[in-house]
């Protein structure tokens, strides 16, 4: 029974670990090129996209980035237990 639940919880972490990965790979770099650097359109808290940035499918990643990673440690400590 527990070699059952320690097989199905290792297959969950393995797709957690390549989902994080890809999702991390998904998303945009903090600076935004060429632009970061000259204090482009990008540069200003005031704009459009900082106000509405949750909303957005890098506000989306952001938080699936997140919720992957709370999961990923969960499964980290319960795989690692010595009930197995």
């Amino acid at each position: 029974m527990l070699t059952t639940i320690k097989s199905i919880l290792t297959i969950v972490y393995i797709l957690v670990c390549v989902s994080l990965s890809v999702i991390v790979l998904m998303q945009e770099g903090k600076d935004a090129g060429l632009s970061a650097l000259t204090g482009g359109a990008s540069g200003g808290s005031d704009t459009y996209w900082s106000k509405n940035k949750g909303r957005s499918a890098e506000g989306t990643l952001k938080k699936g980035t997140t919720a992957l990673a709370v999961l990923f440690i969960v499964l980290s400590v319960v795989l690692n237990l010595k009930l197995w």
